[in-house]
This record gives C-alpha cells, sequence and structure tokens, in this order.
C-alpha cells in the first residue's frame, strides 16, 4: 500500500493514500492516476471502485472548514519509481502491519481493508 505524508494544510503531516482536487472535465478515474502521478511518481490503472466517503474538516469553534468527498480506487501499478512529488512531504510502501501505528482515519482503514482483501480473493 502507497501511502503519502502530506506537506501542505490540510491535514499537513499527515498520512493518507493519494489524493487530490477534480480538474474541470475530468473523469474520476483519470484524477485518480494523475493524483498517483503527481504525488507518488508511479503510473497506476485504476480498478475497481472500492468506496466514496465524506471527509468533513471542522475548525476549533465547529465550524465546516472542508468537505472532500473521497473517491477510491484499487490502483495497479504500471509503472514508474515511488518519489515524493508535488504535494507530498513523503512517499512510501507500507504494510498491513504498520498501518494500525499510524494512526489513519476509520474510512481509510476501512477502504485499504477492502483493497487487501480484493487482492487476496484476486491475486
Amino acid at each position: 500500500m502507497v501511502l503519502v505524508k502530506r506537506a501542505h494544510p490540510p491535514l499537513a503531516g499527515g498520512v493518507v493514500d493519494p489524493r487530490g482536487v477534480l480538474e474541470v472535465g475530468e473523469l474520476v478515474r483519470e484524477a485518480a492516476v494523475r493524483e498517483a502521478r503527481e504525488e507518488t511518481g508511479l503510473t497506476v490503472e485504476a480498478g475497481e471502485l472500492l468506496g466514496v466517503y465524506d471527509r468533513v474538516l471542522r475548525n476549533p469553534e465547529k465550524r465546516v472548514q472542508y468537505h472532500y468527498v473521497l473517491i477510491d480506487f484499487l490502483c495497479r501499478r504500471v509503472a514508474g519509481d515511488l518519489i515524493a512529488a508535488s504535494d507530498a512531504a513523503e512517499v512510501r510502501w507500507f504494510t498491513r502491519e504498520e498501518l494500525p501505528a499510524l494512526k489513519l482515519a476509520e474510512d481509510t482503514l476501512e477502504v485499504i481493508g477492502r483493497g487487501f482483501a480484493k487482492l487476496r480473493a484476486n491475486p
């Protein structure tokens, strides 16, 4: 599993799966491929849809500061070398056993679990 340590707000310093803003006219699968390349240096093929999640971040006064819709695909590496780029401070491969120590968001852990289950079922 490739995860990215964010370099910029929001969630600066947080570890997440590669993600970003959808460009006008861009299909969601195209965006997944582009964001993976921009943040990790890898060329990927976006496969099966793993989930759609809302992420709402609030400020200290509990007002909504950001509202993201996260659309996660199971991606397969096609080419490229893993390197932090764009807004990533760090990027690396993680094993399933390393994930609990990262304190990832519950929905991120859920989608990663779905991805690992799909890989086990169809190696």
